[in-house]
């Protein structure tokens, strides 16, 4: 038997592309994006267990054939649209008006097919007749494929296709409608330019820390910001006054443990919880390690950053500066005041997470580890010896293989990353500022090798809800078609 999945374009054309930036059409339509729209339609239709069903076996089949006709593209020039409407409540936000809206440069790839009809053909599959129904349920409520100007209608059949057909280039996989569903859930929307993924990384997605690679990150707006050195006393103050958002919407009393970090009776949460982490000029010739904003890092299992309550809490604690169009929250810390504002879209490299959240091999500190013990007075070979069994530790801990080399140094791989420690007679001021509870710790800086791919972020040691450990991938593995 054959499995045809028939998609029309409704008006004759096709807008698709395969990101904001690009100039050429991503024609025909891969199974990849196909099996997207599946999944959002059945999402919009209530995430019925049937038709979950139905998805997952679709998921596990063969790679499907492409039949499609000749046409050719239309060129795409560049136009300037408004973005989405501003995220804000509050009556008078001149922004939303015409004449102050911003404007971004976009194209509009499009594709003229001779024949309107494509369809993908998984020859040798023989679903059942529920599969084949709830199949054709979820197609039914597939309004575009591609932008959602190319109106589509989509329809399964079981039947045989004798044209000439082509291999996709990118293919679905078992296990992505789980992945499409955790993303979506846990808020993670994709940025204009991401690559397409051609198939799942199987170590990447079997070797990922307990970290969520969705940040919410605030940039530095105004006020002096503390060195990199202090970062874990900000993160200190920023998560308070993220608790204290919870006590200004009546919710004091039943802050959740995995933003608070504490089990209901007191004791620290041994499971993952809410972490921060600093976004500091780093990595980069001529960096200096200075800091432009931090980031809120949620555990990579839930949807903290979306849930209801705790957006509420944040927005408690910030004020909507109308005239510039951004929430901003100023901290009380180290006697400054520096202000922060949530970023939506990184203008700065340096507050992107991409370096952090990467597939990559070997990593490197920009912040120094925190020893989870005090070590011996033996040899430097022993003590190297010692602390690096001490970093395989803590990279079980959050989830990662023991990585196959560990290289434990005073000072960073990362190029405007301060040292470990102070040098020689150098004043305790120039030292990292330790919360009480982490005083007296030793500090290293390591570079780390594993055998495959781990996916970040790879945050490490007892600091690393505070922002110490944050490593950087230094051998990033891209996934591009």
């Amino acid at each position: 038997m054959t499995l045809v999945l028939d998609i029309e374009h409704l008006l004759g054309i096709a807008f698709i592309a395969r990101s904001q930036s690009s100039e050429i059409p991503d024609w025909p339509p891969q199974p990849d994006r196909v099996f997207s729209a599946l999944v959002a339609a059945w999402g919009a239709r209530g995430e019925r267990a049937e038709e979950r069903r139905a998805l997952e076996w679709l998921e596990a089949q063969p790679d499907p054939e492409i039949t499609t006709s000749g046409g050719f593209p239309r060129t795409a020039p560049t136009v300037f649209v408004p973005p989405n409407d501003p995220e804000t409540g509050r009556l008078g936000d001149r922004s939303v008006m015409p004449a102050f809206r911003r404007r971004q440069a976009r194209r509009f790839p499009a594709y003229r097919p001779d024949n309107p009809v494509v369809r993908l053909v998984w020859r040798g599959a023989a679903p059942d007749a529920a599969t084949i129904a709830a199949l054709n349920a979820i197609a039914a409520d597939i309004p575009y494929v591609g932008h959602s100007s190319s109106l589509t209608r989509c329809r399964f059949r079981t039947d045989w296709v004798a044209e000439t057909n082509d291999k996709p280039k990118r293919r679905i996989y078992p296990g992505r409608l789980a992945e499409l569903h955790r993303f979506y859930h846990a808020g993670w929307r994709p940025s204009p330019g991401d690559s397409v993924r051609l198939e799942p990384d199987a170590e990447a997605s079997s070797m990922a820390s307990v970290f969520s690679d969705q940040w919410l990150v605030l940039e530095h707006v105004g006020g002096e910001v503390p060195d990199l050195r202090a970062t874990a006393l900000v993160t200190k103050a920023l998560h308070k006054t993220v608790m204290a958002g919870y006590e200004r919407i009546g919710l004091g009393d039943t802050v959740p443990a995995v933003v608070s970090g504490h089990a209901p009776d007191g004791a620290s949460l041994g499971e993952p919880h809410l972490g921060f982490a600093p976004m500091a000029f780093l990595g980069f010739p001529y960096a200096d390690g200075r800091v432009l904003g931090f980031a809120l890092i949620p555990p990579r299992d839930g949807n903290l950053l979306s849930d209801h309550a705790f957006q509420r809490a944040f927005r408690a604690v910030t004020h909507w500066l109308g005239e510039e169009g951004r929430r901003e929250l100023v901290l009380e810390c180290a006697g400054l005041r520096p202000a922060f504002s949530p970023v939506r879209e990184a203008t700065r490299r340096s507050l992107d997470p991409a370096p952090y959240v990467a597939n990559a091999r070997v990593w490197a500190t920009c912040t120094p580890i925190v020893l989870d013990r005090h070590l011996k007075e033996i040899g430097n070979e022993a003590r190297d010896a010692e602390i690096a069994g001490l970093i395989r530790r803590a990279c079980v801990n959050i989830g990662l293989p023991k990585p196959e080399l560990v290289a434990p140094d005073k000072h960073s791989a990362v190029e405007g990353a301060a040292s470990a420690y102070p040098s020689g007679r150098a004043p305790a001021w120039t030292g990292w500022r330790l919360p009480p509870s982490l005083a007296n710790r030793q500090l290293t800086h390591v570079v780390l090798q594993f055998e495959h791919p781990v996916r970040g972020p790879v945050i490490l040691g007892v600091g690393r809800f505070v922002g110490l450990g944050l490593c950087r991938a230094l051998d990033p593995v891209e996934h591009r078609t």
